[in-house]
Parts: structure tokens; sequence; C-alpha cells
């Protein structure tokens, strides 16, 4: 129901200072809800072909770098889409981009599952890729900039768990086509599903999706901005007579130099390697579950199921454990934690799994895919959002999209061909580096955006700028 008073608007800064100190309404938690939508179907596009990579490799005859190249190329593609979506999230708007990603999901993803020869899976799975790397930024920013600044570490940080439940899905999608006999093409049922899914968050995005308020005080003239927030809280908003128009942010034009110049230069290269490491950390485990299952369980494909359901169960409670968790704690100090689960687990696994005690390696896989989910999984993206304000978030999104792109393609790679070369355990122990790296450079970096207003950050300096330019005025 609209309220009775009518807020008034003097500038455009308030209607970021409304956003960040109101909780969210109803209509907001649909919002988010849609956005979370999309990141379960980028993860599921992201791992449905895990699943099936067993029977991908004997239906088109491939080498384990061949299958290591087709998992990669969903990476690659999603390199591109997060570092033109970034750009053009913070140029065009979080609404318009929002569905034109989709668009890409639902058609690659059908396309993929109908492909009859091997190029034409490589195309559509590069353009699924380039429809998630779209997707996320957008996402991402979409659930920052609807949310309160005391929640907003909180509800961002959801996109971790979700990603881990679509992993889950994978294993129950398949599993009746399995009982049915569908054995070698049970990755086109896995892949297929895809589009089912970002078809309805398509839909649901349609009807329920409105434009970011935070978007609309920086770009659209005050009086559609305030539309904007009148519709998005349901209250009533006026301008006042005074208002100011003139715009918040200094930057006419955008560019990925931005978030590499001043304070932000240190953020960046934080969640950089947070969003590297953690990514390519999970692409060679987490995407390879299935295939880990078959080796620790025994030949056959309801074992990858099974596998893909128990531990991904783990990612699950650690995603929602620290997503709880942000706001008390802080994204740096959970991303050490996940780290050094993370690099503990691999050792142990690589030490002890050779042994005839099978309840080992289950043990430390779960702990990795827990420690994962808990620190630098959600960390890395939630960082990169966070960090920057509203002019630079899709921006900086999309560079933690980008550089988790770049280690999901090493992940997804490196994995498969080391081994083939050294077999599973040493492949543990040659992974554990990286955890490492992610851990000393957390520790050495101390930047965390939890309790930080970066919008005000920027508004201070703007009028700080300001002032000095008058003050050069009056001098000269």
């Amino acid at each position: 129901m609209a309220s009775a008073q009518p807020h008034v608007i003097q500038s455009r800064q308030d209607i970021i200072n409304f956003v960040n100190s109101n909780p969210v309404t109803s209509k907001s938690w649909k919002i988010i809800l849609v956005a979370l939508g999309g990141i379960f179907v980028d993860a599921y596009d992201f791992t449905s072909l895990g699943i099936g990579a067993d029977q991908l490799k004997e239906q088109f005859n491939l080498s384990p770098a061949g299958l290591g190249s087709l998992t990669a190329i969903m990476a690659l593609g999603a390199l591109l889409g997060a570092t033109v979506g970034g750009y053009y999230t913070d140029k065009f708007g979080r609404n318009k981009m929002f569905l034109i990603d989709l668009f890409f999901m639902v058609f690659s993803a059908l396309g993929a599952a109908l492909a009859t020869d091997l190029v034409w899976l490589f195309i559509f799975r590069f353009l699924m890729g380039v429809g998630v790397g779209l997707d996320v930024p957008v996402a991402l920013s979409f659930i920052a900039e609807f949310s309160n600044l005391k929640k907003k570490g909180q509800y961002v940080n959801l996109w971790c768990p979700l990603w881990y439940v679509a992993a889950t899905v994978t294993g129950l999608v398949v599993l009746p086509f399995y009982l049915l006999g569908q054995h070698e093409d049970i990755w086109r049922w896995s892949v297929g599903f895809g589009a089912v899914a970002a078809l309805i968050v398509l839909i649901l995005r349609y009807r329920y999706m409105d434009e970011s308020p935070m978007w609309a005080a920086h770009h659209l003239p005050l009086k559609e901005a305030v539309k904007v927030l009148e519709k998005t809280y349901d209250i009533q908003v006026t301008v006042a007579k005074n208002a100011k128009e003139e715009p918040l942010s200094r930057s006419k034009k955008l560019s990925y130099k931005a978030i590499f110049q001043g304070k932000y230069r240190a953020r960046t290269f934080l969640a950089s390697i947070i969003t590297a490491t953690q990514s390519m950390q999970y692409f060679a485990v987490g995407f390879y579950i299935p295939t880990i299952s078959t080796l620790i369980f025994g030949k056959g494909m309801i074992y990858a199921i099974i596998g893909t359901l128990f531990f991904n169960l783990f990612g699950i409670i650690g995603g929602f454990t620290q997503s709880r968790l942000t706001e008390q704690v802080g994204i740096r100090k959970l991303a050490i934690t996940g780290y050094t689960i993370c690099s503990l687990s691999l050792v142990l696994m690589g030490l002890t799994g050779d042994t005839h005690f099978i309840a080992l390696p289950i043990l430390f896989i779960a702990l990795f895919i827990f420690g994962q989910s808990f620190g630098p999984g959600a960390q890395g993206m939630t960082m990169a959002t966070l960090s920057y304000p509203t002019e630079l978030r899709g921006l900086g999104s999309g560079w933690g999209q980008g550089t988790t792109r770049i280690g999901s393609i090493l992940g997804f790679y490196l994995f498969p061909v080391v081994l083939s070369i050294g077999g599973i355990y040493t492949t543990f122990l040659v992974l554990t580096i990286v955890p490492v790296i992610g851990l000393i450079a957390t520790i050495l970096i101390k930047w965390e955006p939890i309790g930080t207003d970066v919008e005000k950050e920027e508004e201070q300096e703007f009028e700080s700028d300001k002032s000095f330019s008058k003050k050069s005025e009056v001098y000269h």
C-alpha cells in the first residue's frame, strides 16, 4: 500500500541513500529471487555437461585434451560475454541486458542438446558461455542495487548456494532418464533442460523486473529515476523544487581502466586473484565430481549421479552458512578460512587417497566442496560486485567474471590432461598450489567491502574535487 506522506527527493544521491537505508520490500525480494534464478541457470549450464563426460568421450572419440577443450570452450565464451557485458550493463542498464542474455541461454542450450556433430556442439557451448558471461554481472549488480547496505553482502552471497543447488539438480534431472535406459544420450537431456530453466526465468524477468533504482539515479533524468524508485518501493515520491539535476558521476566515458586507478587498484587485484584461483580449483574438482565419483566408487553412470547429489550437498550447506555470516565475519576472513580448508583437503586427499580406506577421499572431497562454497567460491564475485560504486559495478563484476573464466578455462582443460598423466591423487597434490596462492594474496591485501559505503566514498570524493576546482577558479 502506497505511503500517504510523499518522500521528497532533492538530489540523485537521495535515491542512492534511500535504497541503502531501507529494508528490502516484497517486490524487491521478487526481483532478487528472479536474479538468483538467472544464477541458477548459469550454474546449471556450466555443470550440466559434467555428468555425461564419459558418454561424450565415447560418442565423439575424445582424447583427454579434446574433452578439456570441449568443456573449456564455454568458459572462453563466458570470458568474452563478461568483458563485453560488464561494459554494456553499466552503459545501457541492468534490465535490458537481463533479457538479452537469456535469449542466448535458451537458444544455445537447445542447440547443444540437439548437436549432431562435435563442431556444432563446440559452437553452441561457446554461445552458451557468452550468455552466462553476460548474465552474471547483471544478476549480481541487480541484487546489490536492490539490497540495503546492512544486508547487501548477505544477499549477493546467496548466488553461491544457488550454484550448488543447480549442480545438484543436474543429477536429479538425469536420474529418471538413466532409470529409463537413456544412457548414451543422457548428456543431451541434461544440457537440454537448461533451455527450459532459462525460458522460465526469462518469462519471470519480463513480468517482474524493473530497472535498478541506483542505475537510474546515475543515468536517467531525475524525474524518471524518481519514478523507478516510486515503482520499486510502492511509495509516493516528489521532486523538490530546488532539486539538483547534476549527475552523480564524474565519468562521461566508461572504461575498464577506471577500476585499476587509485583506491580501486588493490581491490581489483584482490578480486581478480580470488575469482581466478577459486574458479580454477572448482572447475578442476567440482565440475569433474561425476568423473571423480566413478574413480572412487566404481565405474557406472549411477555412481556419477550419486556422487553429484552427495558432494554438492556440502556446497549447499557451505554456501548458505557463509551467506548468513557475511555481515558479521566479512568477505576477506571467509575467503581466508575457505582457502585454508581447501588447501588442507587437497593435500590430505593427495597423500591418503591412494589407500584402500574409501572413507578418506569421500571425507576430503566433501570438505573441499564445503570450504570452496564457504570461502573463495562465494567471495570472489561478491568482492568484485561490492568493491565499486554503481557507475563502475557492471565493469567490476564483469572483470571479476572475466578472471573467473580464465581460471575455469585452466581448470577445465588441465584437470583431464594432468589426470591422464599422473592419476587422480597426484592431480590433487599439484592443484594445492592454487588455493595457497589465493590464501597468500588474501592475507596480504587487506580490503574489506562489508561495512564500507562505496557510494558515499564516490560522493565525498566528487564533492571534494568540486570544492577544489572552485577554489582554484577563485585563486586564478
